[in-house]
């Protein structure tokens, strides 16, 4: 448990100290100084950061030990996972006055500078990558099409939003997209930084990215804002897809423990198997409440 312990301290400071680097370029003199603070309220203090730990977590397991390229990438995930947010809070989609505790990016600074501040973070996201891979440009361009594809068409994160739009949902390809497509990246990204096959990392990446999104339904329907830092009832009220509407609460959580298995299972042989399987195995604890998970059993 310590050793653990020490591994999660570890990708936690690393994550931190690259996104504090990576605003470092956004804060300069000649940005809008309503632009340049919403921005950093949009990013600090962050949420589980589950996507670039798990980008790091990937890329130590197939046993890189310069992890500058990997940390930039990570970097670039949480950015791009940050705007995400950033427009999915606005009054067009969710409408949603908190975030993480605090009041949304559109509440706090209004609703034109929310979305130039996502719209920011986003070309952030790929400034930080590209300048991570300046020195390593054969892992660069692998890069670019991992994480462009995880955040746009036709199945990343912006056709998630989209599917919100449409009358006939599939679960199953909207949550792939509005959630899982990011997962894959960060999976896919933290092999690729290393130098190894994305390829095999993408059916991890897949599971996590539906498992989160299952607990964020099971939270939305069986927690309260306090606990989770944003409304819940949100699912019902917009009419959007939902595992727990599609499965019932136990089903969902029921199917929560399946994929959470199955992202164990999904593990690719590399140096590093053991410690990863650890690692998913303590960012999946945190998902939903012990209490909920154990409903089911």
């Amino acid at each position: 448990m310590d050793g653990m312990k020490r591994i999660e301290r570890a990708l936690s400071a690393a994550v931190e100290q690259s996104l504090e680097a990576a605003l470092s370029h956004a804060d300069g003199p000649t940005c809008p100084p309503l632009l340049a603070s919403a921005i950093r309220y949009a990013v600090f203090p962050g949420g589980a950061r589950i996507r670039p730990r798990l980008c790091l977590a990937a890329a130590c397991a197939c046993g890189e030990d310069d992890t500058s390229v990997a940390d930039h990438a990570a970097a670039a995930i949480e950015l791009l996972h940050c705007a995400s947010l950033v427009h999915d809070d606005l009054p067009c989609f969710d409408d949603a006055p908190t975030r993480r505790g605090k009041p949304s990016v559109h509440s706090a600074y209004g609703e034109r500078i929310a979305v130039l501040a996502g719209d920011a973070l986003i070309v952030l996201a790929f400034q930080t990558l590209a300048r991570g891979g300046a020195n390593a440009p054969y892992r660069l361009v692998p890069l670019l099409s991992i994480i462009g594809r995880g955040v746009g068409v036709p199945s990343g994160i912006v056709a998630g939003q989209a599917w919100e739009c449409e009358s006939d949902v599939n679960l199953r390809e909207y949550q792939q997209a509005k959630t899982g497509s990011l997962f894959a990246s960060a999976t896919m990204a933290g092999a690729a930084a290393a130098g190894a096959d994305p390829g095999p990392w993408r059916a991890l990446g897949d599971c996590m990215g539906e498992a989160f999104q299952v607990a964020d339904d099971i939270l939305d329907a069986a927690s309260d804002a306090t606990k989770i830092g944003k409304p819940v009832g949100r699912d019902v009220a917009l009419g959007r897809p939902s595992a727990v509407r599609e499965l019932g609460l136990h089903g969902a959580i029921r199917r929560l423990n399946l994929l959470v298995a199955e992202a164990i299972d999904s593990v690719p042989v590399c140096s590093g198997a053991d410690g990863l399987r650890a690692v998913i195995a303590m960012e999946a604890s945190r998902l939903i409440p012990r209490e909920l998970a154990d409903s089911v059993l």
